[in-house]
């Protein structure tokens, strides 16, 4: 580490000083926010994004997260923030972090975000600089496809040598305002000891808390264990959920009489589905990394993939026995879907059990009302139409209201008070007991 210890300290005083240039590559739910927090901390900070729509939002001061307001954008602007589709923009960064999408393409793991990154990244390197990823991924991705791809790309600069590289898994709870980047935990890693601590500084600059883990692979398994373990407990609780029915049993009750032994027990809740980046993917991430490692497979999460997977499915099949009940077939009924985004008080659809929900109750010939607050887009792909309120007149003409996510902005006791039946997969109506409710 001889070659880079005097970088490294030129590094660490630009960072203390707030004179680091900071390039944040992916400007979403996560490296928006790192922009603004970086920003807001003193860095200079250019955002980049490949997509030019989101690059025109965000020059206008115009921002599409509930987690960034126009007026922490337009002050950001103010300080000196660039957004932009032009990756010479970068050129000359001090810390580069990339914050971009990492999907499934046909069940398997897609880093060809991250990749594509890397090489933009790369071509901008120079000596003594830092890179960070935060995209999450399984273990090995920083040291085994990163570092290569950034040694190719910046003409043979070596990771650790040259260069610092570490991870930092993201901990963005889109919506969530009392968990937020700066006072949630950030874990920390480098290829190296120099490495983290640079990694560690630069976070340090605005999250409370930094964690120092030993290696990137550590870091990278840190974050898979944290979303299996929800994936694992909300499959088991949704499985729960089914067999209640069946049974006659109030789950939601049991799970609450549950939740009073104070040791031994962490209280899941039963839904339609998981939905965002996080649980569909990320544990998929794990498994196929122990397979093609190992392999072996990885139990736990292929059986909660399948239940998880399954449960919009389920939704389906409860909405047709219910409509069965009162004499109605799906074919020709109006049926209102409140909540199109995955998760409560958010715009985030990604991987939404509403879109398998209202794509399954179409081609079944059903009339579909889509009502959602935070989602913007008045058209979905599907020819969707979106409203951001649920009339009287069409709750009342509703053949079935099903609640998919909880917004705290409806109108329950309205909604209840004048729809005919309600499927509520969230225990949130139940206030008024007139008995048109039926719970997942």
């Amino acid at each position: 580490m001889a070659e880079v210890r005097d970088p490294l300290r030129s590094l660490l005083e630009r960072i203390s000083a707030r004179a680091a240039k900071v390039a944040v590559v992916g400007q979403g739910y996560v490296g928006l926010v790192v922009a603004m927090r970086a920003s807001e901390a003193g860095f200079p900070v250019v955002g980049y994004d490949i997509d030019r729509e989101r690059v025109k939002w965000l020059r206008r001061g115009e921002s599409y997260l509930e987690d960034v307001t126009d007026q922490e954008l337009r002050e950001a602007l103010d300080r000196g923030y660039v957004a932009t589709d032009d990756p010479a923009d970068m050129s000359g960064f001090d810390v580069a972090v990339i914050s971009v999408p990492t999907p499934l393409r046909e069940e398997l793991p897609d880093l060809g975000a991250v990749e594509t990154a890397a090489r933009t990244v790369g071509r901008a390197l120079r000596p003594g600089a830092l890179v960070i990823l935060e995209s999450t991924t399984y273990p090995g991705t920083t040291e085994e496809l990163l570092a290569p791809v950034l040694t190719e790309e910046s003409g043979g600069l070596v990771a650790g040598r040259d260069f610092l590289l570490g991870y930092s898994p993201e901990r963005i709870d889109p919506g969530n305002p009392t968990h937020r980047l700066e006072n949630t935990p950030k874990i920390v890693s480098g290829v190296d000891e120099a490495s983290r601590d640079a990694v560690a500084a630069f976070f340090g600059a605005f999250v409370d808390e930094v964690v120092a883990v030993s290696s990137p692979a550590v870091a990278e398994l840190s974050k898979l264990i944290e979303n299996t373990f929800r994936h694992v407990n909300i499959a088991l609780v949704n499985e729960l959920a089914m067999f209640a029915a069946a049974l006659r049993v109030d789950v939601w009750e049991a799970i609450d009489a549950a939740s009073t032994k104070p040791f031994g027990f962490m209280p899941f809740r039963p839904g339609p589905g998981v939905g965002g980046h996080c649980l569909p993917i990320d544990p998929t991430y794990l498994s196929w990394r122990v397979k093609r490692q190992l392999d072996e497979t990885f139990r736990f999460v292929e059986l909660a993939n399948d239940v998880n997977r399954h449960m919009p499915s389920h939704i389906v099949s409860r909405i047709q026995a219910i409509l069965n009940e009162a004499k109605l077939a799906v074919n020709g009924s109006r049926i209102v879907v409140l909540g199109y985004s995955y998760k409560p008080n958010t715009a985030d659809a990604r991987e939404s059990p509403a879109r398998v929900i209202v794509k399954q109750l179409s081609e079944l010939g059903a009339d579909v009302a889509i009502v959602d607050p935070h989602v913007r887009a008045p058209t979905l792909s599907n020819g969707a139409h979106v409203m951001a309120d649920a009339p009287d007149e069409l709750v009342a003409a509703a053949d079935l209201v099903v609640l998919v996510t909880d917004h705290d902005a409806f109108d329950y006791d309205r909604i209840e008070g004048r729809a005919g039946r309600i499927f509520d997969t969230r225990r949130r109506f139940g206030g008024l007991g007139r008995g048109n409710v039926t719970y997942l």
